[in-house]
């Protein structure tokens, strides 16, 4: 009796069909209006005060509008100090929420933020032994943003209190990152310099002169609105608590900030 055997060409094609997987599913498009999932990618500028990440969800709820936020941040971090695309792999960050009575909710699979915000350390880009860190970081991190299309933020930082010519070195560091890579900016360091001449009593820092008070942490949530949902906080009724007359300032100054801000 012969016994018959498939020729090897034809064993190998069966065998190779099986074992092919589907394409993977394209990614979502870029989101084109206000961020609905937000990831802060950053340093203790951010985590301050109950996190802005916080305050910037209290702000957007005011408005009757909704957003998901979570911090990333690293006590004395540069931007090169974060690992990007572990933070937005589909089944880590942002997999599921808290919501209700301690309840969870899992989110739909796949990109979890349609929106991350980045800031580098204080002085980073513009100390002359970190700036080239941060301009290829940012050059990075933009092309792992493009290739999942999540539109990247550039959160630009406050100059010290006591040396107030940062303002401008940092305005135009992250001005030309952001020009470089196609990203937008969030002007919040100009923010803190208009509010402060337009209040020179005004305290946005803490004791350190470096980290952000209460008052500098809102102001920083509401050049966020201004910038990324393209409105004016201005009468917004989530406070932080802060006196009346503090957070119209502040609400003014976001908003005149990112007016007369011309974008990358």
């Amino acid at each position: 009796m012969k016994r018959w055997t498939a020729p090897l060409a034809i064993s190998l094609a069966l065998l190779g069909g099986c074992a092919s997987a589907p394409p993977a599913p394209p990614a979502p498009p870029v989101v084109s209006g206000p961020p609905q999932s937000m990831m802060w990618v950053g340093n203790s500028f951010f985590y301050y005060n109950n996190s802005l990440h916080g305050h910037m969800g209290q702000l957007v709820s005011s408005a009757k509008e909704r957003l998901r936020g979570t911090s990333v941040t690293i006590s004395g971090s540069g931007m090169d100090w974060h690992d990007l695309p572990s933070l937005l792999r589909a089944d880590g960050i942002g997999r599921y929420s808290f919501v209700g009575d301690n309840e969870i909710r899992f989110n739909a699979a796949g990109r979890q933020f349609d929106t991350v915000v980045m800031m580098d350390c204080s002085q980073c880009p513009i100390h002359p032994q970190l700036k080239g860190a941060f301009t290829a970081t940012v050059a990075k991190n933009a092309a792992t943003l493009k290739a999942q299309n999540i539109r990247g933020v550039l959160f630009m930082s406050w100059a010290y209190k006591d040396k107030p010519e940062m303002t401008q070195q940092l305005a135009d560091a992250y001005t030309a990152a952001a020009k470089a890579n196609g990203m937008k900016v969030i002007p919040a360091g100009l923010a803190f310099a208009r509010a402060i001449a337009a209040k020179p009593d005004l305290e946005l820092y803490v004791a350190d002169k470096r980290h952000p008070s209460l008052a500098g942490t809102y102001l920083a949530a509401a050049t966020t609105y201004a910038a990324l949902w393209g409105k004016s906080p201005v009468g917004l009724s989530y406070t932080a608590g802060l006196p009346a007359d503090v957070v119209q300032v502040l609400q003014k100054a976001a908003w005149d900030t990112v007016q007369a801000y011309t974008q990358p």
